[in-house]
């Protein structure tokens, strides 16, 4: 896939304000400010150059493209860029272990499950959706601190899901900025790198996260290139444009028919539907919506559609195209299998479920065999999925 990227650079300005340069104890931490060969607060010597010692945090797909851009610079003897690398992720319920994991065993690196965060000394800490709350105390044990591959145009879609929301909303532009942890505050540290790229027209939360896993990874690598330099310039985010990307939870799942748009449905499914299943109820059983499909105007010019007023949540099957038609707040929508017990296609749902209710009554309203909005118990709804991306700044 191609992608046109924009680089994202203002001039500092020439006062306070957003072009501020680090605060003199950022610098000093940084070995900005004093002389070459200086030493941290533990007392090491700072380096000025790399190679560099990193300890890289981080879980899922997008953190270990991250990692295999730091594992592969760290290989290349000829560039001298990483001399020490070494990994901490979290721990998982899956025998095999988060993608990070994975693969720094498989790289045989050593690998530290949080909090244990090793004794060894580095130069710089990278975060890459790691999903857990760094401290002060280890933040400023790092003297070039701790940088963070975040996916988004910060300060648009701060928060541990930016890629789901960027798909959910319609973003047309994105990109992958590269920032430096502040203690205490989330996702409002200085800019090191920005870029920005379109979102591809129609792409899936996963998809795009491939695109701009990629893309950071190869950012980082730049930044580390020059970390003296790109901290030293590093400007700080501007306080318009700021939004907020926060986990998605199963609620988000329940398709509301009667207030939803045909596109809004869509977004949500290329959004969040690797992650969890859109949901609607139907005859008091909970339906999860699996493969849904854009509807051609062919199928909307047929005359079961176009004879009879129809209301939001109604379903139509469609033998032709073997779909289920479903009728939501301006349109409808094509659904092509789902899950009720087990795994059906449209087919099957109206041959074992749809045809056999309406040939048993009749003589009710159509409008009563729909699918309806699903109103999830409290404590259920509020449980949070983890995301793709559960990003840490």
């Amino acid at each position: 896939m191609r992608v046109l990227v924009w680089r994202c650079w203002a001039p500092l300005p020439a006062g306070g304000g957003a072009g501020r340069r680090p605060s003199p104890q950022w610098r000093s931490l940084a070995g900005l400010g004093g002389s070459p060969g200086g030493e941290d607060s533990r007392g090491a010597r700072v380096r000025k150059k790399p190679p560099w010692r990193v300890l890289f945090f981080g879980t899922d797909q997008f953190a270990r493209e991250a990692l295999r851009a730091l594992h592969a610079a760290r290989e290349n003897k000829e560039e001298e860029l990483i001399e020490k690398l070494e990994v901490v992720t979290v721990p998982s319920p899956s025998p095999k272990g988060l993608p990070v994991k994975q693969y720094a065993v498989q790289s045989q690196l050593p690998v530290y499950e949080w909090p244990d965060v090793g004794s060894g000394e580095y130069d710089v800490g990278v975060v890459a959706s790691f999903g857990r709350l760094l401290s002060e105390a280890l933040i400023l044990k790092f003297p070039y601190g701790i940088l963070n591959v975040h996916p988004s145009c910060l300060p648009r879609w701060r928060g541990p899901a930016p890629i789901i929301h960027t798909v959910l909303h319609g973003d047309t532009i994105t990109g992958v900025t590269i920032m430096q942890i502040r203690p205490k505050r989330f996702d409002v540290g200085p800019i090191l790198r920005q870029e920005t790229i379109a979102v591809p027209p129609k792409s899936t939360a996963k998809e795009l996260e491939a695109v701009l896993s990629r893309l950071g990874a190869n950012m980082l690598i730049s930044v580390l290139k020059n970390l003296p330099e790109s901290l030293n310039n590093g400007r700080q985010q501007p306080a318009e444009g700021v939004t907020h990307a926060p986990k998605i939870s199963a609620g988000n799942s329940c398709i509301q028919w009667e207030k939803q748009t045909s596109e809004e449905i869509f977004r949500l499914y290329r959004a969040i539907g690797n992650i969890i299943p859109l949901q609607t109820l139907w005859m008091d059983h909970t339906i999860k919506l699996l493969d849904l499909v854009e509807v051609n105007s062919s199928v909307l010019a047929d005359p079961k559609l176009t004879r009879q007023a129809f209301i939001p949540g109604s379903i139509i099957y469609h033998k032709q195209s073997q779909i289920l038609l479903v009728c939501c707040k301006d349109g409808w929508i094509g659904v092509r299998s789902v899950m009720l017990k087990k795994t059906l296609t449209a087919t099957d749902f109206y041959n074992g479920y749809l045809h056999p209710w309406h040939q048993r009554n009749s003589q009710a309203h159509p409008r009563q065999c729909r699918f309806q909005t699903l109103r999830l118990p409290t404590k259920k709804q509020g449980r949070k999925i983890v995301a793709m991306q559960q990003y840490i700044k």
